[in-house]
């Protein structure tokens, strides 16, 4: 029997498959665990991050897990890639449902004008 990790991991394996960010519209991956909510917009040719946040950064410092912080999340890193020029991207969820906190991150960054 699997733990929940393994099928998570099992999960963004198969949506690896078919996602890949180019550096014409790159892949914003997120990962979620039980304290802090991460975003990285990826250059998966290059493979270089162009942009992240996290709760972790001093701007979210000391905020509680909600979802309100992970939209928080979602538009900071939303407002790093467009002032790289990225303005598209297409979404990796990581193997999370989309609901909850990725969903609001997701929400955010969309407010912030990143097309997905």
């Amino acid at each position: 029997m699997k733990s929940p990790r393994e099928n998570r991991i099992t999960r963004h394996r198969r949506v690896r498959k078919h996602v890949w960010g180019s550096a014409a519209k790159p892949r914003l991956a997120v990962f979620r665990s039980n304290r802090h909510v991460y975003a990285q917009v990826i250059d998966d040719g290059a493979g270089a991050t162009i942009a992240s946040a996290s709760t972790l950064d001093p701007a979210l410092k000391g905020s509680a897990n909600t979802t309100a912080t992970a939209a928080s999340v979602g538009r900071l890193v939303a407002q790093r890639a467009k002032e790289k020029g990225v303005s598209t991207v297409v979404f990796d969820r990581g193997g999370f449902l989309y609901h909850g906190k990725i969903q609001a991150l997701a929400d955010g960054a969309r407010e912030e004008g990143l097309n997905f």
